[in-house]
């Protein structure tokens, strides 16, 4: 189906297909048998391995290795982490509020923006309709999770979408794309330029862990439009209502945040609610920064006739984070579900190890975590100082770094 946006690709539909999926091409020895009987080497580890070269298998294939119960939507189970996560959030606010000790507020900080951070995914699920197999549940669920933590649930949802129809291509994609080296070297005006903070602001550590307000108000580098405003360039006309809708979750949020600091004091919902907030936010652009840059070995970003919608899930990355794998709903097994989101996140874990002989090297492994994933801090300082932008022709381009700048 073709995108009404220009110059944007809609991703295959993932749902509609799990129902006819063909049995698993046979693998034999590192190599893979089509069903017309053509033998095509699959890379191992002891190859030489250019990612960015086209891979031997499909998306069809890929698909096909997935077990059909990894498609299956249960409404009662999806509820259930619900369920576990409201309570939980609600447990740590009564009990901080209860002692209201200094020593205690850093742990509860941390602990409910972690939370906060896990209605998020349960969120972004239901926009992916993974959720459940009711779209009116889906989206209820979804506007009351993402509005709570003053996201807009539908503006939200539909450049995700863009995202994942789009991942890895330099121009198209939604977020988290890299910055041309012309983008990046243009001067600013002033430190007033809006661009001066889309451009920078994501560039510089630790500020990559606060984008994520400013991004849903006005966009990333180069880029128009916002997610509250119905009348954005991100939006079709047939999505007004559903954006305006969205927008008046937020303010009516916004709204009873306002009530509660004027009734209860704001040092209190700064300690219960907005300092979480921040923690969230942190977790979101930690973990969505480090799912696109940050490997040993650079990803390649594509444009053109290199790109196509295989190579882009593919360039994706897997992280462990530990203790907090379940904590926040599995989602750092990040390339099957940029691949097929429509699978629930309760089976992403199994449908990557299923799918993992067949892709190869071109599956990037994760670092296994300790309980705190303190191992992709140095990761990401990391990125920040070396994927700085990416040449502003060619087809197949990596992440460069400004030597100028050290």
């Amino acid at each position: 189906m073709a995108s009404s946006r220009k110059g944007l690709i809609s991703m295959p539909r993932d749902s509609s297909s799990a129902n006819t999926m063909t049995d698993v091409p046979p693998t034999v020895e590192g190599k893979l048998v089509g069903d017309d009987g053509k033998v095509t080497t699959i890379p191992d580890s002891d190859s030489e391995f250019d990612a960015s070269q086209k891979p031997p298998f499909t998306l069809g294939q890929i698909r096909a290795a997935i077990p059909k119960h990894c498609w299956e939507r249960s409404m009662a189970r999806s509820f259930s982490y619900v369920v576990t996560d409201v309570i939980i959030v609600i447990s740590l606010a009564v009990v901080a509020a209860f002692v209201d000790s200094w020593y205690l507020w850093p742990v509860y900080w941390f602990a409910q923006g972690t939370m906060f951070w896990a209605f998020f995914v349960l969120g972004h699920d239901c926009g992916h309709q993974s959720f459940s197999s009711s779209k009116t549940v889906n989206n209820i669920v979804g506007h009351v999770l993402h509005s709570f933590i003053l996201v807009p649930y539908h503006g939200w949802r539909i450049s995700h979408r863009t995202h994942h129809a789009n991942h890895g291509h330099v121009h198209n994609d939604e977020s988290w794309y890299p910055v041309t080296e012309s983008m990046y070297k243009a001067p600013t005006d002033s430190i007033f330029d809006l661009n001066f903070w889309r451009k920078f602001a994501r560039l510089q550590f630790p500020l990559q862990l606060l984008v994520f307000p400013g991004y849903l108000w006005t966009r990333g580098p180069g880029k128009q439009g916002s997610h509250y405003i119905p009348s954005s360039s991100l939006f079709d006309a047939t999505e007004w209502l559903d954006v305006s809708l969205s927008t008046s979750c937020w303010l009516t949020m916004a709204a009873i945040l306002v009530w509660a600091s004027s009734n209860y004091g704001f040092l209190w919902m700064l300690k219960l609610y907005f300092v979480p907030y921040l923690v969230n936010v942190m977790w979101l652009d930690f973990v969505t920064y480090l799912h696109h840059h940050g490997y040993e070995e650079k990803v390649p970003w594509y444009r053109g006739q290199e790109w196509s919608y295989l190579r882009g899930g593919l360039s994706t990355i897997d992280r462990d984070y530990g203790l907090f794998n379940k904590v926040h709903h599995d989602i750092g097994t990040h390339v099957v579900h940029h691949l097929f989101p429509a699978i629930p996140h309760y089976h992403l874990c199994e449908a990557t190890e299923a799918v993992k002989p067949l892709l190869g090297k071109y599956y990037r492994e994760p670092e296994r975590s300790g309980a705190f994933p303190l191992h992709l801090i140095p990761i990401l300082v990391k990125s920040a100082t070396e994927d700085q932008f990416v040449a502003d022709e060619g087809d197949v381009v990596f992440y460069q770094k400004d030597i100028k700048s050290q």
